[in-house]
């Protein structure tokens, strides 16, 4: 099979749409159907921050649902899982603006788009191996020995990276730069860390174009190994990329 495998998109559906088309996807019933048959591979943080949260999740479950496209889930969405659960959560960090929008749907909306986000992630892997392009899909990353294993520390580094525990000023978690010791023969697609442009470290690429702070949004496109990029509407905030 072939595979597009897309960045954080957070909420900017517009930039998902183009990128579809940049991808030589054709529409049809409002969604990207690709003539070679490729799949669409979301790798989380799909709301948040951005300005349409809500149609980001009513798309992507109907790629998932009806065309096939897989997704794994990230950290935004298992807050937005956890706020949808109804359990107590903070509504900071991007949450905010994902609330707002649902709060501002009629009731009869709500219920739908609360059960098409609870169905996706629960019926999602945490980390997805694509065994016939030898590539593992992961939102923050993971280490080898974890790849088809889970515990609750894999959880924690899938849906946030390598963090130490500390704190960076800005409350930012501090992270390890786990892909420089990565040495697998497989390719780990991540995102998670915003990076000016894809990021390439052994068989690792980070493909979080920052799309939400004004960066670009990415694909990866496998077996080709190749990069296809728009650039955001969005405006530019510098210091939210890391390199």
């Amino acid at each position: 099979m072939t595979y597009d495998i897309i960045g954080d998109v957070h909420g900017c559906l517009d930039e998902l749409q183009q990128l579809f088309t940049d991808l030589g996807y054709e529409w049809h019933g409002g969604l990207p159907d690709h003539p070679d048959g490729r799949t669409p591979v979301f790798l989380g943080d799909i709301t948040d921050r951005g300005p349409d949260s809500i149609g980001c999740i009513q798309f992507v479950y109907r790629i998932i649902t009806e065309k096939g496209g897989l997704y794994v889930p990230g950290n935004h969405c298992n807050k937005l899982y956890r706020f949808f659960l109804g359990n107590p959560v903070q509504e900071k960090h991007g949450l905010e603006t994902t609330a707002a929008e649902f709060r501002a749907l009629p009731s009869d909306k709500q219920k739908e788009v609360k059960k098409q986000f609870k169905q996706l992630y629960e019926e999602s892997p945490l980390h997805l191996i694509l065994k016939d392009v030898k590539a593992v899909i992961a939102h923050a990353g993971i280490l080898e020995k974890d790849i088809g294993h889970k515990s609750k520390s894999i959880e924690t580094f899938i849906l946030y990276g390598d963090i130490t525990g500390e704190k960076l000023p800005d409350g930012r978690p501090v992270r390890r730069d786990w892909a420089q010791q990565y040495q697998g023969d497989r390719w780990i697609v991540y995102g998670h860390t915003p990076v000016r442009k894809p990021r390439f470290i052994n068989k690792t690429v980070n493909i979080d174009t920052g799309c939400v702070f004004g960066g670009k949004l990415t694909a990866f496109r496998l077996p080709e190994e190749e990069i296809v990029s728009i650039p955001s509407t969005m405006p530019l905030v510098e210091e939210k990329f890391r390199y």
